[in-house]
C-alpha cells in the first residue's frame, strides 16, 4: 500500500472514529453541533492535505534511440524501435532516429514504435 492511500485510510479512520464518538455523546446544545462539524472538517483537512502532499507514482521515461536496421525473411518480424504491450508503460515514450525495417522478404517489420 502507498503512502497516499495509507494516509487517507488513516484519515477516514481517524474522521469515522471521531463521528462515532460524537455520536454517542450526550450533546446538550445545539452549540456543541457546530463544535463537532468543525473538529470533523479540520480533521479531513488536514488528512486530504498530507495525502496532496506525497508524490504520487513514479512515472518513467522509455527511451529508444540509434537502434540500427532490420530485416525480416519470410514469416519473420523485424524491429527496429520499440514495440510490446502498452499497457505495461507508466510513462512517456520516446523514440528516435530507428533505422530501418525491411519487409520486403515476406514478413512483418516494426521501426519506430508499435504499443498494440
Amino acid at each position: 500500500m502507498s503512502a497516499r492511500r495509507l494516509v487517507l485510510l488513516l484519515t477516514c479512520l481517524v474522521v469515522a472514529g471521531m463521528a462515532g464518538w460524537f455520536a454517542v455523546a450526550r450533546w446538550e446544545q445545539a452549540s456543541q453541533v457546530a463544535t463537532v462539524v468543525s473538529a470533523l472538517a479540520a480533521v479531513a483537512a488536514v488528512g486530504v492535505a498530507a495525502w496532496a502532499a506525497l508524490p504520487g507514482p513514479e512515472r518513467r521515461t522509455v527511451r529508444v534511440s540509434d537502434t540500427g536496421p532490420a530485416t525480416a525473411g519470410h514469416g519473420g518480424r523485424a524491429v527496429s524501435g520499440l514495440t510490446g504491450p502498452a499497457a505495461g508503460l507508466s510513462g512517456p515514450v520516446e523514440v528516435g532516429r530507428t533505422g530501418s525495417a525491411d519487409a520486403s522478404g515476406g514478413g512483418d517489420a516494426t521501426t519506430g514504435a508499435d504499443l498494440s
